[in-house]
């Protein structure tokens, strides 16, 4: 398998639809650590290790020189936006980093421009941009964003281009008929259909080019049998969705070690106050039940009360988030957890999380490209499971269950990476050190 993985040559292309907080954050944080103004905590790829054989081999490499991966210096960033402020005024607009910060790196953020964004205000009601593509269908909408792409390969020279959508989550919407197919969603396209949604008009135009596409909302895009079918046919990874980040983190890092004690959880309450322009769009009801469906969904997985009834068969999660303009982009996270342990006695967990949503989700996207673009040269096409790592909703094959355990996520995504590359995989059974040491006796 190593011997299929192309090496990392020329430049990578970053294209983000959304060039809001999180994507801001992500382009002026690369900026300032190439000029080493900044060190990229968070990111696996840059600053994660992974243990190669045996623990007395003591091989535990960064995984930047273990697979390989494109380099920051060779990334170009670019993008699409409802507004029309360069990045060096969206970050400033955005206020998650100091201004002494990006005046350090203002030449490079102002060069930065967003293209014109496919925009339909049905799905996002509570944003009001003017840098918006205007096209008599949906179908050439996706025209103008293939154009887009193959205009800013050509401009920057890039060799590979990958794209992560960081736009504002969608209105809920079902699967219906017109994603059952290619050829049902590329007639929807040309009908102008309300249920094509423009994050679905981003993923169809990369992956008819064969870009590798990564979904950090909680929207229906990627993950509808067209856009799968579409995948396979152009050999492309997909990978979603929504970005896991502040309560949804803490979630799936508690009820593993809850669950793995066989302690029991009678109800969780989450609540969360934020002011970004991700909060303005959730304080939509119809926006915030995309949002509520991928964070309700996680406990259940995790805890599959239907295989546990005693311990987690009466369990009431509620969820909870609120526009608050005063805390900007600084989401905090309240969560009550009422759980019960020996002989049914009652005990408690409460958890502030004072969180930057952004700060926790720049590397998130920076680990998304490169992984994906890693797995595009290593051959791999369709729904990339193991960077379930990265989301609240992990995108898997049509009946598979989905892992939130983040902890099993890692060991997955570590896998992944030593298969790529030819390495043993690790099971952490550890039983052979010990039969070792008895036949040496």
């Amino acid at each position: 398998m190593k011997e299929q993985v192309q090496k990392a040559d020329g430049k990578l292309g970053i294209l983000i639809p959304g060039l809001g907080a999180v994507a801001t954050t992500l382009i002026a944080g690369v900026e300032a650590i190439k000029k080493g103004l900044a060190q990229p905590i968070g990111s696996l790829t840059q600053m994660g290790n992974i243990r190669l054989g045996k623990r007395t081999e003591n091989r535990s490499p960064l995984i930047k020189e273990f697979v390989p991966l494109a380099e920051l210096e060779d990334i170009a960033f670019g993008g699409w936006d409802v507004y029309d402020d360069n990045v060096f005024e969206a970050a400033s607009n955005a206020k998650v980093l100091e201004l002494s910060l990006l005046k350090a790196i203002e030449p490079e953020l102002r060069a930065l421009k967003p293209m014109k964004a496919v925009f339909d205000k049905s799905f996002v009601r509570n944003l009001n941009g003017k840098n918006i593509k205007q096209a008599a269908t949906k179908y050439l909408l996706a025209q103008e964003v293939i154009k887009d792409i193959e205009n800013f390969r050509r401009a920057n020279r890039c060799s590979r281009i990958v794209m992560v959508w960081c736009g504002s989550t969608e209105k809920y919407i079902e699967p219906s008929e017109v994603h059952d197919s290619i050829e049902s969603f590329e007639q929807a396209l040309h009908d102008n259909d309300p249920r094509i949604a423009p994050s679905m008009i981003y993923a169809y135009a990369a992956l008819k080019l064969g870009v590798p596409f990564a979904n950090g909302a909680p929207n229906l895009t990627c993950d509808i049998p067209a856009l799968i079918e579409l995948a396979r046919e152009t050999n492309t990874p997909i990978a979603g969705k929504d970005f896991k980040t502040g309560q949804t983190l803490m979630k799936t890092i508690l009820a593993p070690g809850l669950y793995a004690r066989a302690l029991g959880i009678r109800g969780w309450f989450s609540t969360n106050i934020l002011g970004n322009r991700d909060g303005l769009v959730l304080d939509d009801p119809d926006n915030f039940k995309t949002k509520e469906v991928s964070k309700l969904s996680v406990l259940e997985e995790i805890l599959r009360p239907e295989l546990n009834p005693e311990l987690y068969g009466e369990l009431y999660h509620k969820v909870r988030i609120n526009y608050y303009p005063p805390h900007g982009d600084n989401k905090e996270s309240w969560d009550n957890i009422d759980i019960f342990g020996w002989l049914g006695y009652s005990m408690q967990i409460k958890i502030n999380f004072l969180c930057r949503d952004s700060i926790l989700a720049a590397p998130i996207v920076l680990d998304l490209a490169l992984f994906v673009d890693l797995a595009k040269r290593a051959g791999m096409s369709g729904i990339q499971e193991w960077l379930s790592f990265y989301f609240k909703s992990p995108q898997t094959a049509p009946g598979l269950r989905p892992e939130h355990d983040i902890f099993k996520q890692l060991i997955k995504l570590q896998n992944t990476l030593r298969h790529l590359m030819g390495e043993d995989l690790i099971t952490h059974l550890g039983l052979d050190y010990y039969q070792e040491f008895v036949e040496a006796l």
